[in-house]
């Protein structure tokens, strides 16, 4: 999947170059040393997207103008640059226009770190994220219907704020909201419906018990996303900002029917994080046409041994795992990859 990746001026890593084997590679070394950015690095080569920022400019060296990620990916050469809040984009030497050209031909990622806890216990941004990564990979039109929403929301807000709330302006980006975010909710409502059983199937796996998962879709607009803007507009014109909509929407999870940030265990709740990531792997699987590559971003020191092992079980057969740890020493529990050590941004 992923053959070689080539940085210069990325985060902390002033240049590299590198092979990948086939199986994958165990990246170790002591934190704030660059392994995390190299798994970034291979998520914005593949989907252009970075699970740590949303602002490419911060992932740029400091004090050089630009970065450039390249690699031969899924059996094609592709380069991702950025200078002064410009992507260049290319595969095979060839300029791509747009951001959606780069990416109908490219790969699928699954983002698996520390933090994934949050997807359980944290607020309703994080499951939103989760989904939206997830549907703009396998879901036609969803990355761009999900762009132009928030472009909406944005000078909707904007209009509300400088209390320009009513007339034919507000009007047409409300239009615009709302055609929009009823396509960002129907994707985001069709990924959970397909996630239960595969998620489900994953919190046995690894749990190694059987517990029943629940995952539903909480539309804050309800049924009727233009019925609820029109009950909402005077409370709008008061606080200045848009209050119903994909943007505030979440995820209710539950464990054996109860509430799984209120009533599961620390050990349910890190369980069902790697669920949520392993049952999104095998809906890319299944509906993308292509198995992921997997990028761990150093989630083995929060598991004990029985889970540790029953997770890397779960992975698909052949799928390539980019890893990072501080400490290699679960190697050899099912799981047998050529190690390289990460210092200061240079590897060896």
């Amino acid at each position: 999947m992923i053959e070689s990746l080539r940085l210069a001026d990325f985060r902390c890593i002033a240049g590299l170059s590198l092979e990948i084997p086939e199986q994958g590679v165990v990246f170790v070394g002591k934190n704030a040393q660059g392994k995390t950015s190299l798994l970034e690095a291979v998520c914005v080569l593949v989907r252009l997207h970075s699970p740590r920022t949303r602002r490419p400019n911060q992932m740029v060296k400091f004090d050089a103008p630009r970065f450039g990620v390249a690699g031969r990916v899924w059996g094609r050469e592709r380069r991702v640059d950025f200078c002064k809040g410009t992507y260049s984009l290319k595969v095979e030497g060839e300029e791509r226009g747009t951001q959606g050209e780069y990416l109908a031909d490219g790969g699928l990622v699954v983002w698996m770190g520390n933090e994934d806890r949050e997807l359980v216990t944290g607020p309703s941004e994080g499951r939103r994220r989760y989904l939206d990564f997830l549907a703009s990979q396998i879901v036609p039109g969803y990355r761009r219907a999900l762009s132009r929403y928030k472009k909406a929301l944005q000078e909707r807000n904007a209009l509300l704020r400088d209390g320009r709330g009513s007339g034919r302006e507000m009007d047409s980006f409300t239009k615009l909201l709302v055609e929009h975010g009823r396509e960002v909710t129907a994707g985001r409502a069709a990924m959970i419906a397909s996630l239960e059983k595969p998620v489900t199937w994953a919190q046995g796996a690894v749990g190694g018990s059987e517990e029943a998962v629940g995952l539903t879709y909480k539309a804050a607009s309800g049924d009727d996303f233009e019925a609820s803007l029109a009950m909402v507009r005077e409370k709008e014109l008061r606080q200045g900002m848009t209050l119903v909509g994909p943007h505030r929407d979440d995820v209710k999870l539950t464990l054996g029917g109860l509430k799984a940030s209120d009533f599961g265990s620390e050990g349910q709740q890190r369980t069902l994080a790697l669920a949520l990531k392993l049952g999104q792997g095998e809906l890319l699987r299944e509906q993308g046409g292509k198995t992921p590559v997997y990028l761990l971003d150093d989630i083995f020191g929060e598991l004990d041994k029985g889970r540790r092992e029953r997770f890397l079980a779960s992975l698909p057969k052949g799928a390539q795992v980019i890893v990072t740890t501080t400490n290699a020493s679960w190697l050899g529990e099912g799981m047998d990859l050529e190690v390289r050590e990460v210092s200061g941004g240079t590897i060896r």
